[in-house]
């Protein structure tokens, strides 16, 4: 696996202690002869090797140690012990031995009379060493190392290469060791030596005790450089570059979403999770204010993380969380250390934090007693005309606008035919034009002119138009909103027989968002809409039967509604029958909350599966925030040199 290490151990200058010998070493140490020596290392070699790893533990999570380990020789124990020791400066300065071994040691590849690079081409080393052996400030003595056939592949085996990829992002280090990029004082040295050439980068601030690194700084370091280096296998992940990992994202995509969706279409009977979410109900009555996860008191928040990670076992879930983490995994690999990785509880997961308050959503929906629809998926056919009564020139002329295979000036055309019926007074024509200006397509969304033009539909006696007037005058467009006719029309379509109207009616009076809210008459248009068959007012009905809302309670009548909603293709309907003949009396809304959850899950992983694959470079949202912050901090406006996605519009007339 290719992967960069880089290490930052800093030496604290005062009170005797001075960077100038160091700066000194890495400026004039030449490069070490490549000789293959597989001869198995001397005596000294083992016992200084078992030395350092004894007083510099980390020693073992340099990529020398791994090739000491993996292949013992004289060669690559001499590479440990150099690296070793060159990681520990500021302590082995004043330990005889290391010090001799040091002293003794060859010296870099030299850019002129030394080989120290910075900002500046010419780099005066005695200038620099005086400056440091006078700072009283932490340096900073970042070593940052490739494998030998990284490094020759993605030609980062000189000097030059070196200076510059960290002039390029010497304010990006700088930033993560919080010092101002004026302030950031910096040179580095190649050593090309080994099975890992490798850079001494020296990092202070002119201003002593200003510069902060901790292990988040280091990580941000060998991130932002990762991301350079190995830019094209970066590619393979980020814009799926590769056939092979194009099929991979692809299947991998596919699988999610599937998951998801099954998520969003299946009922769920999860007793256990049931109980933890109407428990929560309970105790959201004793928080004050917001009622989201970061302000509720600790055990409540343990509650949330243990119904998150009980609805995690479902095997939907665990196989969209598992397919979910892989990718991650992919991507991280280029940043870590090639260490195991344990998959965290959901609960832990904050790529899924949103699932946290979708629990307390439920749980609030449960405590509030709110009324639940369970209609996201439904067809609205409330708005569909019969062609019967239309006059023959209305038909062709929807049909020719609502096709996208003619040519857009012959649509164009067909509609404006069907606004001069309208004109004349067409109630269908009306209708039609009327919908095409809410919805836009053809027409520019216009939804002054989409009320007038139902309006007149409307009076008619159109009973598609008045629901479609009824709907628009509920909505939240500020230019037509008016519940007070809103409701008014959807009476008016009701009376004349439109059952998806009674069922919205039903509704209003349930939530009494619109109107003030009364269950019997919710229960009233509720039947008169499921009468005429409708699914989802039969089901409404099944559960206020079952609660006695509105009308009296009877678990055979709310059997009945829900066997006949059943029949109809709701969903839901037949996940209430086998509650019902398991003998369980919780309220609905608590029976629900599972699935709901799950509803509300399989949106968020929808929302967090790895994008298809794409021509151009697509990065991480993450990583694609940083760019825009970096423009402009340089002067950029936030969407300059962004590519604006164009959204098209298809009109589709209602028959």
């Amino acid at each position: 696996m290719a992967r960069l290490i880089v290490k930052s151990p800093y030496i604290k200058c005062g009170a005797g202690q001075s960077a100038g010998g160091y700066l000194k070493y890495i400026a004039t140490r030449e490069r070490v002869e490549i000789i293959p020596d597989d001869r198995p290392p001397t005596n000294k070699q083992e016992q200084l090797i078992a030395k350092l790893v004894k007083d510099f533990p980390d020693a073992k999570e340099l990529m020398e140690y791994e090739d000491y380990v993996s292949h013992p020789t004289k060669a690559t124990a001499s590479a440990l012990i150099t690296l070793a020791l060159e990681s520990n400066w500021d302590r082995v300065q004043g330990m005889e031995g290391y010090a001799k071994y040091i002293a003794l040691r060859p010296r870099a590849e030299r850019l002129g009379e030394h080989g120290l690079f910075g900002d500046d081409d010419d780099v005066d080393l005695s200038r620099v060493m005086d400056e440091l052996d006078h700072y009283t400030g932490n340096v900073w003595t970042h070593i940052i190392s490739l494998h030998r056939e990284d490094a020759e592949r993605l030609g980062y085996n000189h000097a030059d290469a070196w200076r510059t990829l960290l002039r390029t992002h010497r304010n990006d280090i700088a930033a993560a060791m919080k010092i101002p990029p004026e302030d950031f004082r910096w040179y580095a040295a190649f050593h090309d030596e080994g099975n890992h050439p490798h850079v001494h980068m020296m990092a202070w601030s002119a201003k002593p005790n200003q510069a902060y690194l901790s292990k988040d700084g280091i990580r941000q370091i060998k991130s932002t450089l990762t991301n350079q280096i190995f830019r094209q296998e970066l590619l393979h992940v980020y814009e799926q570059k590769s056939k092979s990992r194009d099929k991979l994202v692809a299947e991998a995509r596919k699988a999610m979403l599937e998951l998801a969706k099954a998520m969003q279409e299946m009922t769920c009977i999860h007793p256990e999770a049931e109980q933890m979410i109407w428990k929560l109900s309970k105790q959201l009555s004793t928080v004050a204010g917001k009622k989201t996860y970061g302000y509720l008191p600790k055990p409540m928040k343990k509650l949330v993380d243990e119904i998150v990670d009980q609805m995690a076992r479902l095997p939907t879930v665990d196989a969209c969380y598992q397919t979910w983490w892989e990718l991650q995994c992919q991507v991280e690999d280029y940043y870590s250390e090639g260490k195991k990785r344990l998959r965290p509880p959901l609960s832990q997961q904050k790529e899924f934090r949103q699932i946290k308050n979708a629990v307390i959503r439920e749980a609030e929906h449960i405590r509030m007693n709110r009324f639940s629809f369970e209609d996201e998926e439904m067809q609205d056919d409330g708005e569909q005309i019969s062609t019967y009564a239309m006059s023959y020139a209305c038909q062709d002329l929807q049909s020719v606008a609502n096709d996208d295979r003619f040519p857009l000036e012959e649509r164009d055309e067909a509609a404006e035919q069907l606004e001069q019926l309208a004109e004349d007074g067409d109630a269908y024509a009306l209708y039609i034009i009327g919908t095409a200006y809410r919805d836009g397509g053809l027409l520019i969304p216009d939804m002054v002119k989409a009320r007038k033009l139902l309006e007149h539909a409307a009076e008619q006696g159109l009973d598609a138009a008045q629901y479609a007037l009824g709907k628009l005058y509920l909505s939240d467009d500020a230019d037509v909103h008016d519940p007070a006719k809103g409701i008014y029309w959807l009476k008016r379509s009701a009376d004349n027989g439109n059952d998806f109207a009674a069922y919205r009616l039903g509704k209003e009076y349930l939530s009494g968002n619109n109107v003030s809210k009364d269950a019997s008459t919710a229960a009233e248009y509720l039947r008169q809409a499921a009468n005429n068959g409708n699914a989802y007012a039969q089901y409404l009905l099944g559960k206020l039967t079952l609660m006695g809302e509105g009308v009296p309670k009877d678990m055979d009548a709310a059997y009945e509604w829900f066997a006949a909603a059943r029949d109809n293709g709701h969903a839901y309907a037949e996940f209430f029958m086998k509650r019902m003949e398991r003998g369980e009396q919780e309220p609905p809304s608590v029976l629900l909350s599972a699935t709901r959850l799950l509803y509300h899950m399989g949106n968020i992983f929808r929302d967090n599966a790895p994008a298809p694959a794409a021509t151009g470079v697509q990065i991480d949202r993450k990583r694609l925030a940083q760019l825009r912050q970096k423009r402009v901090a340089l002067g950029h406006k936030p969407d300059d040199h962004e590519l604006e996605q164009q959204q098209g519009f298809s009109m589709k007339f209602h028959m």
